[in-house]
């Protein structure tokens, strides 16, 4: 990776500083399964107000959900986009990885030598956990669970399957990070590709629902009333060299930082922000839109909006809540904050290039931000 310096002021001095700044990665394209539908073109279209929106569980578990709203899936048919060949046991999340990576690689020509995968998530499938945990405790003999269900209890289980599938053979690694994963995969893989470990990576993030993941976020009460409880999936092609056919996007500098005090999760946010910015060479002033993750959490809703204040020296001019479209997708929030974007840029194409901050901070003391620009 080629490395530049740039000046900044510290705030407590006027004496300059370097600080190397990154250069950009590239989306090539990306693969987006949400309740929006497939694609970017149906995310842009639920974003600006269009699109039939349902708040009803789908599934053999549907009856079981608790009364809270929900942005499911629906009408997937994994056999017609997959095949009938080794889908009988597939869960909703691997499916949910495994269809949007096959979107994500039609018409591109893939070195599986040198293409990985980079993927978020909780714990892996909690449905699949759940119902093996059920199985166990309520047939006459354990013996007599399902067998071809074990795969999926595997938490690397969606990257190693999406791997098997399309002959990948570079990195792959699972990234379970909470609310933040998906951030988090983006900065591994932008250290994987700047250490060589392979020339292009199909990063995202996933997220399924379940009735009894609903009900851990239902008796916890961390969500506001009303909030939806959403699931999907999106992955990018991330690679270091601009794509022929033009870029979706540009990923700047992505940032983490971890505070143990609770008091002290806006300030561990503002810092991942300036230091992203810093690393991007990108001015505070210069943030046109910030996409905020934790828009339907108590407590973290405020946290954010005030880390981001912190960092950028003042209220942002636009701000934009995939969360109210999709539901929180909670390890796949990131991603699909990042596909929010990329969805409105396509759509309505910006007349000059636009600078965003997404925004990631969970419970458990971690916050993230990713700058990314639009197309040039």
């Amino acid at each position: 990776m080629t490395v530049t310096t740039a000046t900044t002021a510290t705030t407590a001095t006027t004496e300059e500083r370097k600080v190397t700044v990154v250069e950009p990665l590239y989306v090539a394209s990306a693969g987006v399964v949400s309740a929006a539908g497939l694609g970017l073109d149906a995310l842009a279209e639920r974003l600006l107000g269009g699109g039939e929106s349902h708040d009803e569980p789908v599934g053999e578990d549907a009856a079981a959900y608790p009364p809270r709203p929900v942005r499911a899936v629906r009408g997937l048919d994994v056999k017609e986009h997959l095949g009938r060949k080794g889908t009988k046991y597939l869960d909703r999340l691997t499916s949910f990885g495994l269809i949007s990576c096959k979107a994500v690689l039609e018409g591109i020509e893939v070195d599986g030598a040198r293409t990985g995968v980079v993927l978020a998530t909780n714990t892996g499938s909690v449905s699949t956990h759940s119902t093996l945990l059920h199985d166990t405790l309520t047939l006459e003999k354990p013996y007599l669970v399902n067998p071809g269900r074990f795969p999926n209890t595997v938490m690397n289980s969606t990257t190693g399957q999406i791997a098997i599938r399309n002959g990948l053979r570079g990195l792959n690694a699972t990234v379970a990070g909470g609310q933040t994963a998906s951030l988090l995969a983006f900065r591994h893989a932008r250290l994987a590709l700047s250490l060589g470990r392979a020339d292009r990576l199909l990063v995202g993030g996933v997220e399924e629902l379940s009735a009894p993941a609903a009900w851990a976020w239902h008796r916890t009460g961390v969500l506001r009333e009303g909030a939806a409880l959403g699931e999907g999936a999106a992955v990018f092609t991330v690679q270091p060299d601009r794509p022929a056919g033009g870029e979706l996007a540009e990923l700047l500098a992505c940032e983490s930082r971890f505070t143990p005090d609770p008091r002290d999760y806006a300030d561990g946010l503002a810092f991942a922000v300036s230091r992203a910015l810093e690393r991007s060479g990108v001015e505070p002033g210069e943030i046109d839109v910030v996409s905020l993750g934790a828009v339907h959490q108590r407590g973290l809703e405020a946290v954010e909006r005030r880390g981001v204040r912190v960092a950028l020296g003042g209220a942002p001019s636009a701000t934009l809540r995939i969360a109210d479209a999709l539901g929180e997708t909670y390890s796949a929030s990131g991603s699909m904050q990042l596909a929010g974007l990329l969805a409105l840029w396509k759509a309505q194409p910006p007349i000059t290039p636009v600078t965003a901050l997404i925004t990631s901070v969970g419970w458990d003391g971690n916050a993230a931000a990713l700058v990314v620009r639009s197309p040039r």
